[in-house]
């Protein structure tokens, strides 16, 4: 029996989250454990809750929320305390939203795959991508979502697809129906166009707030070699990333080289 862990940055009643443990439950041979937030963990990046404590609650056989803990905490933790070994796949999602270029680096759902390769273990993230606002995915559900991420589980499980250490797969599926997408892609991340949205209000005791706003999904136009994510997006493709946790940039360390001698 393979086993394997789910989270995501929605929170544990998400129609998505539900959808893909269907989904993945129907695998021959399979043990799914779920560990989800309490509440919605959007934008929170690969963050560790380290000044209070943390506690699961249970939910159902096997599916647990970690109250107020990140979708990293669900991963780290999870595998410390439901694990005697280390679960042999990580799955984050369905994600309510795009996870795309350089909001990778924002999104909750991405880093819990990030987590899972930290751990050793594959893993990977995907998400359902909408039009305008989250109600547009009830004109195309999650269902071919949920069936992509069964299919690349299967192959990650079969080893059908492997990854370099520490590198996991960032999945987005385009807002359409299954029978107007045009197929997969193997993409790059793209380099998104951001803004500075946050809108200021008052409320009724006269008190000054923001809102942040959520950008559109522009991004820059570049003769890359590879297709980025958002193009494909765009096209009507599903869009499969393969991230690496380096961030070294290279290009920059030989014209850093000189201040070695300098400072």
């Amino acid at each position: 029996m393979k086993n394997i862990l789910i989270t995501n940055d929605d929170g544990y009643e998400s129609e998505g989250l539900l959808k893909l443990v269907e989904a993945i439950r129907s695998i021959d041979d399979v043990i799914v454990t779920v560990v989800a937030p309490t509440m919605e963990k959007s934008a929170c990046g690969h963050s560790l809750t380290l000044t209070r404590p943390l506690r699961f609650v249970d939910i159902d056989d096997n599916f647990f929320r970690l109250d107020d803990g990140t979708p990293s905490d669900c991963v780290y933790l999870a595998i410390y305390a439901l694990f005697k070994e280390k679960p042999d796949l990580i799955i984050s999602g369905i994600n309510r939203g795009s996870n795309m270029g350089e909001d990778i680096t924002y999104s909750g759902t991405a880093s819990a795959a990030m987590e899972g390769v930290l751990q050793g273990i594959p893993s990977f993230s995907i998400s359902q991508v909408y039009n305008k606002t989250p109600d547009d995915i009830k004109n195309y559900g999650y269902d071919f979502a949920a069936k992509t991420a069964k299919e690349i589980a299967v192959k990650l499980l079969n080893k059908e697809i492997t990854l370099n250490d520490r590198s996991f797969l960032n999945i987005n599926i385009p807002p359409l129906k299954e029978e107007f997408i045009k197929g997969h892609k193997i993409t790059e991340a793209g380099i998104r166009l951001y803004g500075n949205d946050a809108q200021i209000h008052k409320n009724p005791r006269g008190e000054t707030y923001f809102w942040i706003g959520v950008h559109p999904l522009q991004w820059e136009k570049r003769g890359e070699k590879y297709m980025c994510d958002l193009e494909a997006i765009e096209r009507g493709y599903v869009s499969i990333t393969p991230i690496q946790l380096n961030l070294t940039s290279y290009d920059d360390i030989e014209n850093l080289k000189k201040l070695e001698n300098e400072i």
